[in-house]
């Protein structure tokens, strides 16, 4: 199981769907954890009720049906699936509202759903993701990529309320996909691709409410992921393409060889 985990760390996002599929044939008695465990990029499935997108995760899930954040309804039709209690749907509803907001000032388009359930010990559980497509064919708006794709999974974790305050745990995954294709400018195919996993855990006040928590936490931690993000795969990428290939304008200032 270690191996199995060590390895779909490792593995293009692109496969993760095929990889994991793989594992849970080898590994079947462990099939609840792997699920629960390994991240793969979302996917879209459109409500027909109300003609808008939805994002698929664990969180959405009952069997084969994922639920829809807009009319609580399941795709497919499920009779007895799971459903957030009355006060929790409520929150749920005035959270994608929001949170389709922040998709669009910080992410310019996209596709985001929110998903809350009863917590084991008195809390809940809430679910943000969010999916851009940057590709020229998808949600990109300046069409400088081939291929793109964004995928980001906060999942929070809500305490009982406890003297007007909750303990909150916030596990992030970011999954990131680029491929340029630039054979005009003889550049060639470039593909970069990697995830990377944060966790973060704070006790808050209630006194603006778990959504306002909620919604400071993600943003901190999503400023946090975009930093190690430029700093591990585009600053270290940076670093060797400018050793093994200095640009032209390093080359002529050296100093020729006596």
């Amino acid at each position: 199981m270690e191996a199995a985990m060590g390895l779909m760390r490792r593995i293009h996002p692109k496969h993760a769907e095929t990889a994991l599929s793989a594992l849970l044939s080898l590994l079947p008695d462990h099939s609840s954890d792997l699920l629960s465990q390994i991240d793969q990029p979302l996917q879209v499935l459109c409500d027909s009720e109300s003609g808008k997108e939805f994002l698929l995760c664990e969180y959405n899930r009952d069997g084969d049906s994922y639920r829809s954040p807009w009319s609580n309804k399941y795709h497919p039709f499920l009779d007895d699936g799971l459903y957030p209690s009355l006060e929790l749907r409520k929150l749920e509803i005035e959270a994608n509202d929001v949170f389709a907001i922040y998709r669009d000032q910080y992410y310019e388009g996209g596709i985001s759903s929110v998903y809350m359930s009863e917590g084991d010990d008195g809390g809940f559980v809430a679910c943000f993701s969010i999916k851009k497509d940057g590709s020229r064919t998808g949600h990109g708006r300046r069409g400088y990529l081939e291929e793109g794709a964004w995928d980001a999974i906060h999942v929070i974790e809500v305490g009982p309320e406890e003297e007007g305050t909750a303990h909150y745990c916030l596990t992030s995954t970011v999954m990131l996909l680029l491929t340029t294709n630039t054979k005009s400018s003889g550049s060639g195919t470039f593909r970069l691709s990697g995830s990377i996993r944060r966790q973060m855990n704070m006790d808050l006040s209630l006194e603006e409410g778990h959504l306002c928590n909620m919604g400071r936490m993600i943003e901190e931690m999503e400023s946090k992921l975009r930093y190690s993000l430029d700093q591990v795969y585009f600053g270290k990428t940076k670093e060797m393409v400018c050793t093994l290939r200095p640009p032209s304008e390093v080359v002529q200032l050296r100093m020729p060889d006596i």
